[in-house]
C-alpha cells in the first residue's frame, strides 16, 4: 500500500469517531485537553507512518529501464576472436547444467542467403528477424532489418516493401539531382552525389524484387542443444547465444558482414564523389550528409514510409520493417543492426 493510501485511510478511521467524540464534550478546559491530546496523537501517528512506510519502500519498477545489451562485433573488433569466443559461449551454455530452457541467439551466416534458403538452415527455431544487405561491390548500401515468424514467407514480403521504399528514394534523389542547375564545381559534385544515390537505390529496389541472395544474420529463440546444432552447418559462420537478453527492444545486434573476414571497418564507396565538406549545402536542396554512414552521399527527405537508415554502420540500429505477420509468442521485437 502506498504511503498517501495508507494516510487516507488512517484519516477516514480517526477522524468521524473523534469528531463525534468532539460534538459531545463541553465549552473550557476539558474541550482543550481534548484537542491537545488528538493532536499529539494524530502527528505521531503520522511519524510513525511515514517511517513506516520509508523503511517499507515503493514497489520497485523494471530494473532493467535503461539498459542496453550488445551483441555481435563491433567496428575494430577482431572477426576470428569474436567467432572463437561464440564457440566458446555457445559450449559453455549446452553444458552447463539445466540449460535447456530457449535463449536468444545471433546466427551469422558465411554468406549472403536467398529467402529459400534460410528454412533448412534455421529450421526447428523460432526466428525473430533477419538481417539483410544488397551486396554491391566497392558500395555502401543500407541494413535492414526485416521483422520474421514465417521463413521464408515473412522475408520475401519484407523485401517487396524494402524494394518499394527504395524505388520512392531513387526518384526523390533524381529530382533533388534535377534541382541543381549552375555549373559551380560543388553542384556538380552534388550531382555526382544524387546520381550515385538514386543509382544505388534503383539497384537496390531491383534486387529486393528478385528475393535477392542478401541475408547474412538472424536473430533466433532456441535451446542450447537446438542452437549447437545450427552452429554445426555449412551455411552458419557463428551462433552467438545471448541468454542475458530478457526483452529485445533492449538489445543492439551487430552481426558481421560475410566478405569481412580481420576486423569490421567501414567499407570504401568507390563510386561516390566527396563534395566539400565545409559548403553548405544549395538552398534548392538542404539535405544533410548521413553523419554515421561514412559516406557522403546524403539522405534524401523523408518520404510516405519509415525513413531509411545509413549505409552501414556499427554505432546505430539498422532500419526496421513493421512486421509482415504476427511474431512468434516471446517478448517484443526490437534492435539493431551491424556493421561494417
Amino acid at each position: 500500500m502506498r504511503t498517501g493510501d495508507l494516510l487516507r485511510r488512517l484519516d477516514s478511521r480517526l477522524l468521524p469517531p473523534l469528531a463525534r467524540a468532539m460534538s459531545r464534550l463541553a465549552q473550557g478546559r476539558l474541550r482543550m485537553r481534548v484537542l491537545t491530546g488528538v493532536a499529539l496523537l494524530s502527528s505521531t501517528a503520522v511519524l510513525l507512518t511515514a517511517v513506516w512506510a520509508a523503511d517499507r519502500g515503493e514497489p520497485a519498477g523494471d530494473p532493467t529501464v535503461g539498459e542496453v545489451v550488445r551483441v555481435g562485433v563491433a567496428e575494430g573488433q577482431s572477426i576470428p576472436g569474436y567467432v572463437a569466443t561464440s564457440r566458446r559461449e555457445l559450449a559453455e551454455l549446452v553444458a552447463a547444467p539445466q540449460s535447456t530452457g530457449d535463449t536468444y541467439a545471433l546466427v551469422t551466416f558465411t554468406e549472403y542467403l536467398a529467402p529459400e534458403r534460410l528454412a533448412p538452415v534455421l529450421r526447428e527455431v523460432s526466428v525473430t528477424e533477419v538481417f539483410g544487405r544488397v551486396p554491391l561491390a566497392d558500395t555502401q548500401t543500407q541494413i535492414v532489418r526485416i521483422p520474421a515468424a514465417r521463413i521464408p514467407g515473412d522475408v520475401v514480403d519484407g523485401m517487396v516493401e524494402v524494394a518499394e521504399r527504395k524505388e520512392a528514394e531513387a526518384a526523390e534523389y533524381q529530382s533533388l539531382s534535377g534541382t541543381l542547375t549552375g555549373g559551380s564545381e560543388r553542384e556538380r559534385q552534388l550531382r555526382q552525389v544524387y546520381d550515385s544515390g538514386a543509382a544505388v537505390a534503383a539497384a537496390e529496389a531491383t534486387a529486393y524484387r528478385s528475393s535477392c541472395s542478401c541475408v547474412y544474420a538472424a536473430v533466433i529463440r532456441a535451446t542450447p542443444a537446438a542452437l549447437e546444432r545450427i552452429s554445426a552447418r555449412s551455411e552458419v559462420r557463428a551462433v552467438d547465444p545471448a541468454p542475458e537478453v530478457r526483452r529485445l527492444d533492449r538489445a543492439v545486434f551487430l552481426p558481421p558482414l560475410p566478405e569481412q573476414e580481420d576486423v569490421v571497418r567501414p567499407p570504401a564507396d568507390t563510386a561516390l564523389p566527396s563534395p566539400d565538406p565545409s559548403a553548405p549545402p544549395p538552398s534548392t536542396a538542404p539535405v544533410e550528409p548521413a553523419p554515421t554512414s561514412g559516406s557522403a552521399r546524403p539522405e534524401p527527405p523523408a518520404t510516405s514510409g519509415p525513413p531509411d537508415s545509413p549505409a552501414p554502420t556499427t554505432a546505430e540500429p539498422a532500419d526496421t520493417l513493421p512486421p509482415a505477420s504476427a511474431p512468434p509468442a516471446t517478448e517484443p521485437a526490437a534492435s539493431p543492426a551491424a556493421a561494417l
